[in-house]
């Protein structure tokens, strides 16, 4: 049954950070538990997630509430627009697919031809978060 979700994507500017979570919220109206990144980090200052010099202490803390939070998913949303996907939702995929739990991206709508290791990883990929929903249904069981 899937009641957890990770939401994995690229956290470099405030676009991908708002469809992000956009996608939350509408996977939270459905009643889903989901972890953000960038929302969700237990235990950290929000005064230590800012500036430049970021201390070892803290990106372990972050490390280790992702790494929980990817274990304990049922599934994994991906965002993997941009010129190639990134860096660190590949490893999130990754990991997700070596768990043997699916993975379902969206590409919102983009036509790019993306690395097809990281691609066969995908269970689905979706165009948008209208399509969500109906896709997470194929996996419920």
């Amino acid at each position: 049954m899937i009641k957890k979700i990770y939401i994995a994507g690229p956290l470099f500017n405030i676009h991908e950070k708002k469809y992000l979570e956009e996608i939350a919220s509408v996977l939270e109206g459905a009643g889903y538990e989901c972890f953000l990144p960038h929302r969700d980090q237990t235990g950290i200052e929000e005064s230590e997630l800012t500036g430049t010099d970021m201390s070892q202490k803290t990106k372990d803390r972050i490390f280790q509430n992702d790494l929980d939070a990817l274990s304990s998913a049922h599934l994994t949303v991906a965002l993997i627009t941009g010129q190639d996907i990134d860096s660190g939702t590949c490893a999130e995929i990754g990991y997700t697919y070596a768990e043997g739990k699916p993975v379902i991206a969206i590409d919102a709508e983009e036509r790019r031809y993306r690395n097809l290791f990281v691609e066969g990883m995908i269970s689905k990929t979706v165009n948008n978060v209208n399509e969500i929903l109906p896709a997470i249904d194929l996996y419920k069981n």
